[in-house]
């Protein structure tokens, strides 16, 4: 496995344990705060596929093993669709994508990426079966429409969503009914981890993916706050049900790559004056009003990430 630490802010750099215990185990930090400010939210595509292009070079090094990278804020959880495409290089078989995230990811954004669209663009990926959206508790999925949501992808088979827990959600256009969801009376209702308990849940994921291949993709705002602090609004899953459903995929599963992001951090924007404004007012509207104490939330994003490390290097060798 290569270890991967990819600065694209400082909420790594503050987790100097973490930090030091991903060095001695051989892991190699890429410096990327120059391009972190211009990419943050979101970008324009030409400037994700140029600095894509940057991160594929300084990520491949001629080695075959499975990727292993930590991020920093879920601001940059686009840089996903990036790190898939690198991982799927060389694969020819097709892989499933489990993402685990309070937010479904799904928003249709014109003209570039979002953290909050990169699903549209890794399910159009040659070798991308389909990807699975596990633990989302968010008011993204109240009147999912209305909020520009790629309901779409649910009616293809491209996407299956899995709620931790959440009420109906009502919608106006038929979704038909699917693995993840039944559509009755202008509602789609959700095959929710909540409803299913947590180890018949586990059972019911590991049937639904159908290859050998297996990408993981962590927000760390799928967990409730005593398990991390974040950017933006916090799910419901704790620490201990992730590791043990990401330990049962494991077993069963290859795991081509993975990534763990959701790390607080200060944000800051680069580009033109309007593009930083439009993020900062963004923000306003989409992440929680609070500053979180710095200290706390390295501490406990620390000891989260050390948790991750350990259970991900087990099943990735």
């Amino acid at each position: 496995m290569q270890l991967l630490l990819l600065h694209l802010d400082d909420a790594l750099e503050l987790q100097a344990d973490f930090v030091r215990s991903c060095l001695r185990a051989g892991g190699r930090e890429i410096q990327a705060s120059q391009d972190g400010p211009t990419i943050r939210l979101w970008s324009k595509q030409k400037n994700l596929d140029e600095f894509g292009e940057r991160l594929a070079k300084q990520m491949w090094g001629g080695r075959q093993e499975p990727r292993l990278c930590f991020i920093g804020s879920g601001d940059f959880h686009h840089v996903t669709s990036l790190l898939l495409d690198v991982a799927l290089r060389n694969e020819e078989k097709s892989a499933t994508v489990v993402h685990f995230d309070n937010h479904p990811d799904w928003v249709r954004f014109s003209g570039g990426v979002h953290c909050g669209s990169w699903v549209n663009r890794a399910v159009q990926h040659a070798k991308v079966d389909k990807v699975i959206t596990v633990g989302v508790c968010s008011s993204d999925l109240k009147r999912p429409e209305w909020k520009r949501a790629n309901l779409s992808l649910l009616v293809s088979g491209a996407l299956e969503l899995y709620p931790y827990d959440h009420a109906p959600s009502r919608v106006k256009k038929d979704y038909r009914s699917g693995p993840s969801h039944t559509q009755t009376d202008g509602s789609l209702r959700w095959n929710t981890i909540a409803s299913s308990g947590e180890q018949h849940f586990i059972d019911y994921l590991l049937s639904r993916i159908k290859t050998d291949n297996v990408y993981l993709t962590i927000d760390k705002d799928v967990f409730a706050r005593d398990d991390a602090v974040t950017n933006w609004d916090q799910g419901r899953m704790r620490l201990r049900y992730l590791l043990s459903v990401i330990a049962a995929i494991g077993q069963l599963h290859r795991i081509i790559g993975a990534d763990v992001i959701g790390d607080y951090s200060l944000p800051v924007y680069g580009g033109s004056r309007w593009t930083v404004l439009s993020k900062h007012a963004e923000i306003l509207i989409d992440q929680p009003h609070r500053w979180p104490d710095l200290e706390h939330a390295t501490r406990v994003n620390s000891a989260a990430n050390h948790q991750l490390l350990e259970a991900l290097s087990e099943i990735m060798p």
